[in-house]
C-alpha cells in the first residue's frame, strides 16, 4: 500500500484524491494550505466550495498539518501556479529524498517562465532534495474524474521506470495512464492550451460558429507545438493526450474555466468582474498568457493567437478587433 498525499484541496486535487481512493490499495491524504478549509471539508465530508456533490469517504484524510507530507511515498502537487513557489518553499522541512513528486498543475510561472516541475526543482535542489519530479496531464475535467467517467492522461518522467511506477499506482478502471519521458512537451501542452481555450471562449461569446472554433483549435496547436519543440519538447507529444487531446476538451467543453472566461470577454464583460465571479476558482490561462509570450520571445517563436489574448486580457482590446487582426495577418504557408 502506497501513502499518497495530494497537495492542494481545490477541485482538481479533490478529484484526484477521490479517483485514487476509488482505485483502492492506497492511503490517501488531501492536504490543504488552510486549516479553516480543511476543517470545513472535514465537517461536511465534502468540498462544498470547489467540488460540491461528491462525498469524501472517511478513508480519505483531510488535513492542513504539513507533517503528514513526510509520511508520503508519492506527492501529487495540484497547487495553483501563482502559489506554487511559496507553498513548496514552506513545505521543504517535510519533504525527503526517496519520495516521488507528480505535478498536476497546468501553468507557466511569471517572470522566470519556468514550467511547474522546474519551479519545484528550483526550490528543492538547493535544499539537497533530489526527488524524481514528473508531470501528469491530459484532457481532464475534475467533475468528470470525480464521477468516475473514463479518462486517459499522460504521466511523464525523465526516467521511464518511474513513469511506469506511477502508471501502475494511479491506473484504474476509470483512469488510464500512458507513460512518456517528454516532461517538457507534456507540461507545455497542458499549460499553453489554456490560452487557446480563452480564445475559443472569446469566439463563442461573440457568437462565432464551428468554423471559427475549428480554426482556433488547429492554429492553436500549431503555435503551442512550435514553442514546445523550441523548448525541447517532442512534436509527437503535442499530437497526444496532453497536447491536442487536452486542447480539444478545454476549447469545447462547457466545464472549462478558461473557455468560460473567454466567453464572458467575448460578451463584453470586464476581466476583474469575470475573475471575481469564479468564486476563488482559478483560470490558469489568464496568468499563463503573459508567461507564454515571455517564453516565446526568449526563443523567437511567433504566437499570434496568444499575442491577441494578451492584448485583450492586459490592455482591454476589443475582442472583435483581435479576431479581425488575426484574420488580416499576411498570408503564409500552413507548415
Amino acid at each position: 500500500m502506497s501513502r499518497i498525499v495530494v497537495l492542494g484541496a481545490g477541485a482538481w486535487g479533490t478529484a484526484i484524491a477521490l479517483s485514487l481512493h476509488r482505485r483502492g490499495g492506497h492511503h490517501i491524504t488531501l492536504w490543504s494550505h488552510s486549516a479553516d478549509e480543511a476543517h470545513q471539508i472535514n465537517h461536511a465530508r465534502e468540498n462544498i466550495l470547489f467540488l460540491p456533490g461528491f462525498p469524501l469517504p472517511a478513508e480519505i484524510t483531510v488535513t492542513a498539518d504539513a507533517s503528514s507530507i513526510s509520511l508520503a511515498d508519492i506527492l501529487v502537487s495540484v497547487i495553483p501556479s501563482e502559489f506554487l513557489r511559496p507553498t513548496i518553499s514552506r513545505l521543504i522541512p517535510h519533504v525527503h529524498s526517496g519520495q516521488f513528486l507528480v505535478s498536476a498543475t497546468k501553468g507557466v510561472e511569471d517572470q522566470t517562465y519556468f514550467r511547474m516541475t522546474q519551479v519545484i526543482s528550483a526550490i528543492l535542489e538547493p535544499a539537497g532534495l533530489l526527488l524524481p519530479i514528473g508531470a501528469f496531464s491530459g484532457p481532464t475535467f475534475a467533475y468528470e474524474v470525480a464521477q468516475g467517467q473514463p479518462t486517459a492522461v499522460t504521466v511523464a518522467f525523465s526516467d521511464p521506470e518511474i513513469a511506469t511506477i506511477i502508471q501502475q499506482e494511479f491506473s484504474s478502471e476509470s483512469v488510464r495512464l500512458y507513460t512518456s519521458t517528454d516532461v517538457i512537451g507534456v507540461e507545455l501542452g497542458g499549460a499553453l492550451k489554456n490560452v487557446i481555450a480563452i480564445a475559443a471562449g472569446v469566439a463563442a461569446g461573440m457568437g462565432l460558429g464551428y468554423n471559427s472554433a475549428a480554426a482556433l483549435i488547429t492554429r492553436g496547436i500549431a503555435e503551442i507545438t512550435r514553442l514546445a519543440v523550441a523548448c525541447g519538447g517532442r512534436r509527437e507529444t503535442l499530437a497526444g493526450l496532453s497536447g491536442v487531446g487536452d486542447l480539444v476538451l478545454t476549447c469545447t467543453g462547457s466545464l472549462s474555466r478558461n473557455r468560460t472566461v473567454g466567453q464572458a470577454l467575448g460578451q463584453g464583460r470586464k476581466l476583474p468582474e469575470i475573475l471575481e465571479s469564479l468564486g476563488g476558482k482559478v483560470a490558469e490561462g489568464v496568468r499563463t498568457t503573459r508567461a507564454a509570450l515571455g517564453l516565446a520571445r526568449r526563443y523567437d517563436i511567433e504566437m499570434p493567437i496568444t499575442e491577441q489574448m494578451e492584448l485583450i486580457l492586459d490592455e482591454g482590446k476589443d475582442p472583435r478587433e483581435a479576431i479581425k487582426d488575426l484574420m488580416l495577418r499576411p498570408g503564409k504557408g500552413e507548415h
